[in-house]
């Protein structure tokens, strides 16, 4: 499991700092904001998740 999150993490800030670069051609959006607009859903998706399980 953990070599899988290193590939997937490694993954995923590569493309986020793709479209950081991209998205603005002649500037730079941090890919810090870039990976929190890919992370946050995923985090609230499994927040509900477990509020499911829970309840």
């Amino acid at each position: 499991m953990i070599p899988v999150s290193l590939l997937i993490g490694g993954l995923v800030l590569l493309v986020s700092d793709m479209v950081a670069r991209i998205v603005v051609a002649p500037l730079e959006i941090p890919v810090g904001i870039i990976t929190a607009a890919i992370g946050a859903p995923f985090f609230l998706a499994l927040l509900l998740k477990q509020r499911g399980r829970l309840a």
